[in-house]
């Protein structure tokens, strides 16, 4: 099994009572610890106007927030990402490069900041 270094992280809030959030963290479970991810619901990306809101994240990589996503016709689309962003050295693309049901969805691309590791609150 291989340990999970990157996350995906998928909004909690977004879609009210319906939880359109735990049905994709559900969709997910391909990514996980078996692929090197851990697939996590989290309370808000403030991605309201453009819910259900995805990141991805991992150490020294750039991360994505992608909203407008459907739990299920664009789950197929998030595990394609997954694995894209997984063999990137650094996590960056080009909207060109992600998958077809992603493009137009990504509300942030957050560079690495490099020496902020070891920073403590």
């Amino acid at each position: 099994m291989t340990e999970s270094v990157f996350a995906i992280a998928v909004c909690n809030r977004c879609g009210g009572a319906s939880q359109p959030g735990a049905e994709l963290a559900a969709h997910l479970m391909p990514l996980g610890p078996g692929e090197g991810f851990r697939v996590e619901t989290v309370v808000c990306f403030a991605g309201c106007e453009r819910p259900l809101a995805v990141a991805f994240t991992a150490p020294a990589k750039a991360a994505f927030l992608f909203g407008d996503i459907d739990p299920v016709a664009d789950a197929d689309s998030l595990v394609s990402f997954g694995r894209l962003y997984r063999d990137l050295s650094d996590g960056w693309c080009r909207e060109s490069e992600r998958p077809a049901g992603l493009r137009g969805k990504t509300l942030a691309r957050i560079p690495f900041i490099a020496g902020l590791e070891g920073l403590s609150r």
